[in-house]
């Protein structure tokens, strides 16, 4: 049954992403904040699905941490979850991604039109100084900057090096960071094809204020990713998923695609 699940969600995915790729094909020489509203509905449509059909819903935690100007959101990766569910919580927003996404149909069209920061991962010092120099016009706009540090996604339980990119972005452009985790890679996994019926968590944390050393950021930052990381996984095991549980929590739920 879960295979049929997964099955039907994937169909029903595949589906709404090109009846939605085609029919905004003309939104690509509209300004990029129409652009940014056509993902929101995309997105929204696609929980949608995945709540209807898998049974796989989330929620969202201490969404107060994310200051009103520019930041920098610095967020756990552990599935496609994680950047469905940006476009829904984050008004306008510019996303640190890898540059082969741009290729992808579609996707790779809308996020290039979007405003996203493509960088090169092999690029180095390059790749750096280019993503400064885009974020600084982002900031410039006003919007906040989502970037994942450990660079890609990363299995629950597990953890990668952070990335040097954040800790540029700090010293470069002088804003908070916000710590954000999640849970979402114990009901989607990487690789997987079945997705788990639940409720994905995702927590923003206290900012970390600017004008820290960067080896200090990069220590805190990484400490609060993943230790909030890991207690949320604890909460699945220890079944606080149900609904009287949940407030027990400290960070209280606050939205839900219910």
């Amino acid at each position: 049954m879960s295979r049929l699940r997964a099955l039907a969600f994937y169909i029903g995915f595949f589906g709404v992403t090109a009846l939605f790729g085609v029919a905004g094909l003309p939104l690509l020489l509209a300004p990029r904040r129409w652009v940014m509203r056509f993902g929101r509905l995309w997105s929204r449509c696609v929980l949608a699905l995945l709540r209807a059909i898998v049974g796989l819903d989330g929620e969202i935690r201490g969404i107060e941490h994310i200051p009103s100007g520019p930041s920098i959101i610095a967020m756990k990766h552990q599935s496609a979850w994680d950047t469905l569910i940006l476009p829904v919580i984050l008004d306008d927003f510019a996303v640190v991604l890898k540059r082969e996404l741009l290729f992808v149909p579609f996707y790779g069209w809308y996020a290039a039109r979007a405003g996203s920061i493509a960088i090169d991962r092999r690029g180095g010092a390059g790749a750096l100084r280019h993503m400064v120099a885009a974020s600084r016009q982002a900031v410039a706009a006003g919007r906040p900057i989502v970037i994942f540090p450990e660079g890609t996604r990363t299995a629950p339980g597990h953890r990668l090096t952070y990335q040097p990119g954040v800790a540029a972005l700090y010293q470069a452009l002088g804003l908070p960071v916000v710590p954000a985790a999640v849970n979402s890679g114990l009901f989607w996994g990487r690789r997987s094809f079945v997705k788990r019926p639940g409720r994905i968590s995702l927590a923003f944390l206290e900012p970390i204020p600017p004008g820290l050393p960067r080896r200090q950021m990069m220590s805190e930052l990484e400490a609060r990713i993943e230790a909030a990381t890991s207690a949320l996984e604890r909460e699945v095991s220890a079944g606080y998923r149900a609904e009287g549980n949940r407030s027990a929590s400290p960070l209280p739920r606050i939205w839900s695609s219910e």
